[in-house]
């Protein structure tokens, strides 16, 4: 499963918009690489952000 998949599925089980540090942290992967991932989630359309640092599913 790529990084990209595994950080959208911690997001839509969470029922709060998380921080990259967190999604990191559950994981239990380099926060740089979520970044990453959420950058491309995010331009993908299947992530949004409710507020600054803050990410959850569509």
């Amino acid at each position: 499963m790529s990084i990209e998949e595994q950080v959208l599925q911690a997001l839509q089980k969470s029922e709060e918009p998380l921080k990259s540090g967190d999604i990191a942290k559950i994981l239990n992967i380099d926060s740089k690489e979520v970044s990453k991932a959420i950058k491309k989630l995010k331009e993908q359309g299947k992530i949004e952000s409710p507020k600054r640092c803050y990410y959850k599913a569509k």
